[in-house]
């Protein structure tokens, strides 16, 4: 049964297992909805980078922060469609498209709406983050046929003031619920390392775990340094085993979400990789680079799971319904 009424105290208390027990909690539930061996791959394109008006004290694409970060107009659609013919011949399933904005301008749909369009017809799934979407926005993208929207709660709500003041808690989930009720799919998670302590971790998960419905991708990020933000001046390195009691505690309260392995694997090592993977982690993004920050090289990723005895998800028709039992997603 896929519950969304867990409180902080049951969170906790699993979260607090033993950890032998907690891991085999996790590897039980990974293995009654997918098939373990299998990992989702994704590729992310910044199409419109920084000058952003948010103040989000964790990205170096703000434009209240000195961060060296320039200001890119948004992209043309044969720019972003050769990009993402590119990562589907690297082996990425989903093409993520992610824009530097509080939130799309309706002169910009147009041109969003066709670069969803044709990316889905090379057979990719299809994800964006644009910042928060109206109801009519949604609709169109829908439309337009895009399988999922990302758009990350970050942290907990309690937390949530320490790292953003232009906007709230509850302007992202007022979002999510837009999403939500317009028939994408949805891809939210958070990010560790930013000062926040263990409660804060648990709470941003019952946050998620507890909406009407639990996020289809659940992106688990660790906070990339970057000088010139405000982060910066008290994030603190997340221990290795803390990240993978949060990903088991991820893949227990939402059983059938994918959680992505998402920013920050370039300071993990193969073996916290594996734990993360065994812990329920069943997604990563391929290519050298998310958006401002690096990623593992591919070539990497393909050695990591060939010696695990992993694999790569096959390809799958965009827009496809989410599967069952030992399904990839």
């Amino acid at each position: 049964m896929i519950r969304t009424d867990w409180t902080m105290a049951e969170a906790q208390a699993i979260h607090d297992l033993p950890f032998p027990k907690l891991m085999r909690r996790a590897q039980d539930l990974h293995a009654a909805h997918f098939d373990p061996q299998v990992i989702e791959t994704a590729s992310l394109l910044s199409i419109k980078t920084g000058g952003c008006p948010e103040d989000c004290g964790y990205c170096s694409q703000s434009a209240h922060h000195d961060t060296g970060v320039k200001a890119t107009r948004l992209m043309q659609p044969d720019e972003v469609l050769a990009a993402a013919r590119r990562a589907k011949a690297s082996g990425a399933r989903r093409f993520c498209m992610g824009a530097a904005w509080r939130s799309p301008k309706d002169r910009d749909m147009d041109k969003l709406c066709r670069m969803v369009r044709e990316v889905g017809a090379l057979g990719l799934e299809t994800c964006m983050t644009l910042g928060m979407l109206s109801p009519a926005q949604v609709a169109r993208l829908k439309e337009a046929g895009l399988d999922f929207y990302n758009h990350n709660i970050d942290t907990s709500p309690g937390y949530y003031a320490r790292i953003a003041s232009t906007r709230t808690m509850e302007d992202r989930l007022e979002t999510l619920d837009h999403v939500r009720k317009g028939g994408i799919r949805v891809c939210c998670g958070g990010i560790l390392g930013m000062g926040e302590d263990e409660s804060d971790r648990i709470a941003m998960l019952v946050t998620l775990a507890t909406l009407p419905a639990h996020p289809d991708s659940v992106p688990v990020n660790l906070w990339n340094r970057i000088e010139g933000v405000p982060v910066d001046r008290h994030a603190r390195p997340v221990d290795p085993f803390a990240l993978v009691r949060v990903v088991a505690l991820a893949r227990i309260l939402m059983p059938a979400s994918v959680v992505r392995l998402s920013a920050g694997r370039t300071e993990m090592s193969d073996e916290l990789q594996a734990l993360c993977f065994l812990a329920g982690a069943n997604s990563i993004f391929l290519g050298d680079q998310l958006l401002t920050t690096e990623n593992p090289a591919a070539w990497k990723d393909a050695e990591l799971l060939a010696r695990l005895g992993m694999r790569i998800a096959p390809a799958s028709p965009a827009a496809s319904p989410t599967a069952g039992p030992l399904a990839a997603e």
